[in-house]
């Protein structure tokens, strides 16, 4: 298409959130009036989201910025059982208790991205469970099933792969892509919502829920999705050798958070910048050509960057100075990731991989033993030569700390208690 003529459109397209649309023409014309309403849904799997939902948070974000009102759909129903998409096995089922608590923790998230209320441009949360729990099973067979053909669920991607490599798939999944279907009509219904986002994963998922609109209602609806995000590496966002990288500060602490960013490989500055930040696009096409010792400033502005807008501007600063304090200066700065040890276990000696385990620094024992044999494991500055080596009260430092460092960027305090 030519240049979009809804401030929606150029703005995601020129940060390179769009994969697919199923009529972009369509879209854009109707973004370029009044206010339209669009969203996104997030099952409650876990007490937090992570860094791999970041770009459906950020698509909801532009979409407000835009003059546009954004829905997070909640899946306290569809949670229940479970998208197959992307997956080689059914995931495990959670209790309702567990959902709540889940959904409580990432409704407090969206607060940081999000603008919430009862104005026309301002974001709602809607819980699926709302229609779903109180379905009739057999009249929702006889009004909406019957608009599903197996055949052509057959061919769809979270069921198609899922056959092919061999795996099983539960009766209940294959009825996913139904409800998230069932959703858009609800939502169309509820709060005049003509479009459905979300990642290329879904893509099979979000034509489903437009032909049932049009079928069942006659309703005009949009899908849109974003790219499969994917580091310079190959490694999917939100991944990391440490685990999931999470938006909730309970779950991972803002200088990790920060550090995560600054870590950015060299040939992903731009596009992150882009994805991530709110930077003009011109100084974003300035910072990713810097290079050498130049990119590296570049990074920290994209920590800076990325950090405030999930943590808010005090934390950004915060982890920024502890960074500049424990790298440039040799400092330890307060926000480091701190475990306790008991002083009586310190007094006797933890082995040195033991501790960089506890410390989150390495995932396994065995990953912190190849660590120190490779030569990347050192406590207060110091490289620790054996795998075995104990560390003791006698190394806490003035401050009453032990630094456990694991290659350059990544450190975290031992405290006595």
């Amino acid at each position: 298409m030519t240049e979009p003529g809804s401030e929606f459109l150029r703005a995601i397209t020129g940060r390179g959130f769009v994969h697919q649309c199923t009529d972009i023409d369509g879209l854009d014309a109707l973004a370029s009036g009044p206010p339209i309403t669009a969203y996104i849904g997030f099952d409650c799997t876990a007490p937090s989201l992570h860094v791999g939902s970041l770009v459906s948070i950020m698509l909801l974000r532009w979409l407000q910025k835009t003059g546009h009102r954004p829905i997070v759909l909640m899946g306290g129903g569809t949670t229940r059982v479970g998208d197959p998409s992307g997956r080689d096995e059914t995931r495990g089922l959670l209790t309702d208790d567990e959902i709540a608590r889940n959904m409580a923790g990432i409704r407090a998230m969206f607060d940081q991205f999000l603008a919430f209320g009862d104005g026309p441009t301002d974001a709602l949360m809607v819980d699926n469970a709302a229609w779903l729990d109180g379905l009739d099973y057999i009249g929702f067979l006889r009004d909406y099933g019957r608009h599903f053909s197996v055949n052509r669920m057959l061919t769809m991607d979270s069921v198609r792969l899922r056959l092919e490599r061999e795996q099983p798939l539960s009766f209940i999944e294959f009825n996913y892509m139904v409800l998230q279907a069932y959703d858009f009509v609800e939502l169309a219904r509820r709060h005049g919502c003509v479009l459905q986002m979300g990642g290329s994963d879904q893509w099979g998922n979000i034509v489903n829920g437009i032909d049932l609109g049009r079928r069942a209602d006659a309703a005009e609806l949009f899908g849109l999705t974003t790219p499969l995000i994917t580091t310079a590496s190959g490694a999917k966002m939100g991944k990391t050798a440490q685990g999931a990288v999470w938006l909730d500060a309970d779950m991972l602490s803002p200088f990790d958070y920060w550090q995560y960013w600054r870590n950015t490989d060299d040939a992903d500055v731009g596009r992150f910048l882009r994805l991530f930040t709110e930077l003009p696009l011109a100084e974003i096409e300035r910072l990713e050509r810097l290079e050498g010792a130049e990119l590296n400033d570049a990074k920290k502005l994209l920590a800076n960057e990325a950090t405030a807008l999930c943590h808010g501007a005090g934390a950004a600063r915060e982890a920024a100075e502890t960074a500049r304090r424990t790298f440039e200066e040799g400092a330890h700065g307060d926000s480091l990731p701190v475990i306790e040890v008991p002083r009586g276990e310190l007094e006797k000696g933890v082995a040195a991989f033991e501790l960089l385990r506890r410390a989150g620094l390495c995932a396994t024992g065995g990953e912190a033993r190849r660590l120190i044999k490779g030569g990347g494991a050192r406590f207060n500055d110091t490289r620790i030569d054996s795998e075995t080596q104990p560390i003791t009260a006698a190394d806490l430092t003035a401050d009453g700390v032990i630094k456990l460092s694991a290659g350059r960027k990544r450190h975290a305090l031992v405290r006595a208690v």
